[in-house]
């Protein structure tokens, strides 16, 4: 089937106005191959003739059918013409979250603060001691054992008593997910895992072709005995949870739901890996629970921690906290990949731990204030939208009213604001009428960007329905 250029020039609908151009095309002819209105293999327009329909230059069209092709949605062969196609899985060339800090667009798709006024100092204490490793070989694949001292105090401190033995540093709380589940999920293996959660977790179950079992967290917070069902009928020896502030609802999981579930997956004998990425970024006061592995009476708890949200995300610096013959299994394990973590940032890391209550605090003041603009701007320029005011975290899980999450983040991105739409979130490419909102930018930004979206919002809205039912 070949597609004239007037046919797709109407089917793409790109503002005259959308900057960057190119950047708008490609995305609207992405989006709806992937809603299904421009079917796979179909050959597209010469560049020629569809610059002419959309009245833009050439090059502009030349460049958006090089991003696509860069992305997987085209496939071309000299002398034959370009046609549309799907992008492998396993590829990463369209993962929405690699994104180019050259692309002028606001950041609202990523819940990543900026760094901690204490990370400079570190730095400098980091400098000053490097020299001391220097002798020896420079890595070492379980962690540097004073950052691991310093992960097993704090363990301590929040109620969990924790050896230095049980604790292995990895390179971001990434590497440390990807670990456990290539030790504990093989092809077809049921996992447990909330819906929506972390997108880069789904894509892991994926990359291990396990099969997912998604449960939903209601607006209310989470339903214990879904969880629970869900662990009990599928046979699932694997569940991964985010506990503290869930990503991207920010629910938190009290005491008594923890306690029960970690009975749960011990009745069922089911190893739980506990994602603490935000567990120290409480805002409001409130009586945190201790962690869920506090619970835990035989080792089936393995909590994943890191230090991107507390300090930043470029330290690249994680953990696990299981048990010792755990922590060993997992440094035998990324052997073939890394090794051993960088021993600069983890001299870094086990400095700011020094600083923990500080940052908390530093933490709290920044995101309370960028978390009330938000919440007003919203209100005031989106009265229809819904969400929960969370306690913590980084981030206001959005409810739209309709179905129009992709459509919208496309025109928003037109305007100059990149969002997280909620199908990346989502086990089955559901949840198109939420959007992830993240406090984590200065006040100023996420006022102005609001702004931006609210005005685009009716672009989306008024796209034909078909444009709004996800295909994934």
């Amino acid at each position: 089937m070949n597609l004239s250029a007037g046919q797709l020039a109407r089917l793409v609908e790109v503002p005259v106005d959308a900057r960057p151009y190119y950047r708008a095309l490609a995305g609207a002819v992405r989006d709806r191959i992937l809603d299904g209105r421009l079917p796979v293999r179909v050959r597209m327009p010469a560049e020629r003739q569809l610059a002419e329909a959309l009245g833009v230059s050439r090059t502009t069209v030349t460049t958006a059918y090089d991003r696509l092709r860069g992305q997987g949605y085209l496939e071309s062969r000299q002398g034959a013409g370009s046609w549309t196609a799907l992008p492998d899985p396993s590829a990463c060339a369209d993962n929405p979250w690699i994104t180019s800090d050259d692309d002028g667009l606001v950041p609202l798709h990523a819940a990543a603060p900026a760094a901690s006024g204490y990370l400079g100092e570190a730095f400098a204490h980091a400098g000053a001691n490097y020299h001391r490793f220097t002798l020896g070989m420079g890595y070492d694949p379980v962690g540097l054992p004073e950052l691991r001292e310093a992960v097993a105090a704090r363990y301590t401190a929040r109620g969990l008593a924790t050896r230095p033995d049980q604790i292995i540093v990895t390179t971001g709380a990434q590497q440390a997910i990807h670990l456990l589940m290539t030790l504990c999920a093989g092809s077809g293996d049921p996992v447990v895992m909330e819906s929506p959660t972390y997108p880069h977790a789904i894509d892991l179950a994926r990359t291990r072709s396990a099969r997912i079992v998604p449960v939903g967290v209601p607006a209310d917070g989470r339903h214990l005995d879904l969880l629970v069902s869900a662990v009990r009928q599928s046979g699932a020896r694997l569940a991964y949870l985010i506990p503290d502030f869930q990503n991207p609802t920010g629910h938190l999981m009290g005491a008594e739901d923890r306690a029960a579930l970690v009975a749960a997956c011990r009745r069922h004998d089911v190893t739980l890996i506990v994602d603490e990425t935000w567990a120290e970024l409480a805002i409001d006061d409130l009586e945190q629970p201790p962690p869920t592995a506090a619970f835990d009476t035989d080792g089936r708890v393995v909590s994943v921690g890191s230090a991107s949200k507390l300090w930043w995300g470029g330290l690249r610096i994680g953990w696990v906290r299981g048990t010792a013959a755990l922590a060993r299994r997992l440094a035998v394990q990324r052997a073939p990949v890394d090794i051993a973590s960088a021993l600069f940032e983890q001299l870094a890391v086990a400095r700011l731990f020094d600083r923990v209550e500080e940052t908390r605090a530093e933490r709290r003041r920044t995101l309370a204030a960028s978390r009330a603009a938000l919440v007003d701007v919203l209100r005031r320029e989106v009265p229809e939208w819904s969400f929960r005011v969370p306690s913590g975290g980084g981030s206001l899980w959005v409810r739209l009213g309709a179905p129009i999450a992709t459509p919208l983040s496309e025109a928003a991105a037109a305007a100059g604001v990149r969002l997280a739409p909620g199908p990346w979130f989502g086990i089955d490419g559901t949840l198109e009428n939420h959007l992830r909102l993240p406090f984590t930018q200065p006040p100023e930004v996420l006022v102005d960007a609001v702004r931006r979206v609210a005005a685009a919002r009716g672009t989306a809205g008024r796209r034909p329905r078909a444009s709004l039912i996800p295909a994934l």
